[in-house]
C-alpha cells in the first residue's frame, strides 16, 4: 500500500479487481483509497471515487491556466506577506450583511 497525502493506494491484480468491482465504490469511499490495478505486476489502471476524479480534473484545469496560476501565486504571496483584508471589511464594501 502506498500513502499519498490523506489517501492510500492499494494495489490489486486485475483478476482480483474483476471479483471486487461491485464492492469497490463503497470500499473506496469509506477508506479514501485509490486502487492500482495491475497486470503482470505492472499498474495499468487507477480506480477511484468520482469525487476524487473530479477534484483531480479541476486541479489540472486550474494548473493549465497560466493567468489563473499567476493570480493564485500572487494571492498566496500577498497572504504570506500579511496583506489581508478582514472579511467584515469586504462584506461592508460589497454592501452585504455579515449575518447572511
Amino acid at each position: 500500500m502506498v500513502k499519498s497525502n490523506d489517501s492510500e493506494t492499494r494495489t490489486i491484480p486485475i483478476s482480483e479487481a474483476r471479483k471486487q468491482l461491485t464492492n469497490l465504490p463503497e470500499q473506496l469511499a469509506e477508506q479514501r483509497q485509490v486502487v492500482a490495478v495491475t497486470r503482470h505486476g505492472k499498474p495499468v489502471l487507477a480506480v477511484m471515487t468520482w469525487e476524487l476524479y473530479e477534484a483531480i480534473e479541476e486541479t489540472l484545469e486550474i494548473m493549465s491556466d497560466p493567468e489563473l496560476m499567476t493570480a493564485l501565486k500572487e494571492s498566496i504571496q500577498e497572504a504570506d506577506d500579511g496583506k489581508l483584508i478582514p472579511l467584515a471589511d469586504v462584506m461592508a464594501e460589497l454592501g452585504l450583511d455579515d449575518s447572511e
